[in-house]
């Protein structure tokens, strides 16, 4: 692992799931139980169907309740105890500077801080305070401000950790994998005949119709007589036979493993990696052999400038080994941003991501979130849940809160790994503290292992950041801590210029910074 972007090791229960496994705190829409985007988007095609005279004003879906108003969270944003520096999980600024962040220089692998893992960790899923079970996020951007502090509040209370467990579901938010240990779980396919019944093409069922042959259920096993096994989904991205989905979906299968994807008609084909990207949680893989196949490429459509909160949004994947299901909802927020990681690494993930409530579950990771045209929008990556129990004991479900990538960001980083094999991360060449304070992004005074916290003639150090300065706006999303930067940096392109507002000695300055670049992990 690259050391950009550096953090302290990820503590234990905010952990990946294999895919297939049920997720653990906001969690990915994981793999599920054992058991593949480049086109253009029709996005005009087929709507979702009007309602019928007479129905309430505001059309499909109905109008949501209000939102509740939300308590700021506690102020180290982990409850009174916080995380013990002796194992590895702090989120503070201590001496050696553990649960320190680097949002590196732009160099290649190894260019940051010292030895400290990358990416950094999101706080522990089973922390207290916001994120825990029980607790509902405020809207991103949304948060009450502390006394005396004007302009931006408790943003941290939106920063969702999410943990993937291989076997066992944190308390709070987790990446959900259905994984498949001994074979028992039951992949369903979809119906061979989507003609059967005669469906208008702008109703979700016409959509559905269209969509399914498109969409694959993934079965990654790793290697070694022992090796677990899991289920997740994925889906058509060209006529060549690359498969968009999870890098959680598929990392068991890196080494030495087997993939197969199997279609809506029955047919299985072995599969390949191309690239994988921890950070970003994408992960591009192609069909073998499949000269026979009928790849449809499911449409994309924008993320960015097409997309509104109450938009319809239909979900396809196999949760728990049901492969062809289908669900519907809205987006409820975008710009959520979650972090997920695996508690058995330092790797972590990112992402700053639309909000739904269609049921996603274990075993719908890597699976489209389509639009009412039935382009996608999104990958279905995570999820929160009110609770859990280990494999083989019953799994948490959906409450209807699933997180997913908005698709230009996943677009960009699989052409990235289709061209080169290899992510790329954009970065501004500075080391933040990771402890959610909601006052804003820290940059130290010492970086980790006694380091420069800013990276000279990085980004940022051409900008004028210096050690001390607290990172509160990037453009016009608030900052309310390190993982909420770094969400957002990743939803930008290396070259590209924002504007960072920063605090020091009390004054706020806003500079352009121009980003740079980190390849690989």
């Amino acid at each position: 692992m690259s050391t950009e972007n550096e953090g302290a090791a990820v503590p234990p229960g905010t952990e990946r799931p294999a895919p297939g496994a049920p997720p653990s705190p906001p969690s990915a829409p994981p793999p599920g139980p054992e058991g593949p985007s480049g086109g253009s988007a029709a996005q005009s095609d087929y709507p979702l169907p009007r309602p019928e005279p007479g129905a309430a004003a505001g059309g499909w879906p109905p109008e949501q309740p209000a939102v509740p108003e939300h308590q700021p969270a506690p102020a180290d944003g982990h409850g009174a105890e916080g995380v013990r520096a002796e194992e590895g999980q702090q989120y503070g600024a201590p001496a050696d500077g553990a649960g320190l962040a680097a949002h590196g220089a732009a160099q290649g692998p190894g260019a940051g801080a010292g030895s400290a893992a990358w990416p950094p960790p999101p706080p522990p899923s089973g922390a207290a305070g916001w994120g825990a079970p029980g607790h509902v996020p405020p809207p991103p951007g949304v948060a009450p401000g502390k006394p005396g502090k004007k302009g931006r509040g408790g943003l941290v209370a939106a920063v969702l950790a999410a943990a993937l467990v291989a076997g066992g579901v944190g308390g709070g938010l987790g990446f959900w994998a259905a994984e498949q240990n001994n074979g028992g779980s039951t992949t369903v396919s979809a119906p061979g005949d989507p003609d059967v019944l005669d469906r208008a093409p702008d109703s979700v069922a016409g959509i559905a119709q269209r969509a399914l042959p498109s969409v694959v259920t993934l079965n990654a096993q790793g290697g070694g007589q022992e090796a677990e096994g899991g289920t997740g989904t994925g889906f058509v991205y060209d006529k060549e036979g690359h498969i968009l989905t999870n890098n959680h979906v598929v990392a068991s299968a890196a080494e030495g493993g087997k993939l197969t994807a199997t279609f809506s008609n029955g047919k299985e084909y072995q599969a390949e990696i191309v690239g994988r990207a921890e950070g970003y949680d994408v992960a591009v893989i192609k069909l073998k052999n499949a000269s026979d196949a009928d790849l449809k490429p499911l449409p994309l459509g924008d993320s960015d400038k097409k997309v509104a909160v109450g938009d319809a949004t239909i979900a396809i994947g196999a949760p728990f080994g049901l492969s062809g299901t289908v669900t519907t909802g809205i987006v409820s927020a975008k710009n959520r941003p979650v972090a997920s990681s695996d508690g058995g690494s330092s790797n972590a993930s990112y992402m700053s991501a639309l909000q739904t409530d269609a049921s996603i579950n274990p075993g719908n990771s890597g699976g489209p979130l389509l639009n009412a045209q039935g382009a996608v929008i999104g990958i279905n990556s995570a999820i929160q849940s009110a609770g859990g129990g280990g494999f083989g004991e019953s799994q948490a479900g959906s409450i209807g809160l699933g997180f997913a990538i908005p698709i230009n960001q996943a677009k960009r980083v699989a052409e990235n790994l289709i061209e080169t094999g290899e992510p790329i991360y954009p970065v501004i060449g500075v080391q933040v503290d990771m402890r959610q304070q909601s006052e804003g992004a820290r940059i130290p005074e010492t970086g980790q292992g006694g380091s420069d916290p800013i990276t000279e003639g990085g980004p940022a150090d051409k900008a004028g950041l210096k050690p001390g300065d607290v990172i509160t706006k990037l453009d016009d999303t608030v900052i309310d801590s390190g993982p909420t930067l770094i969400s957002e940096i990743w939803t930008h392109e290396p070259g590209e210029t924002v504007k960072i507002t920063y605090e020091r000695d009390g004054k706020e300055t806003t500079v352009d910074v121009t980003l740079g670049q980190r390849k690989g992990d």
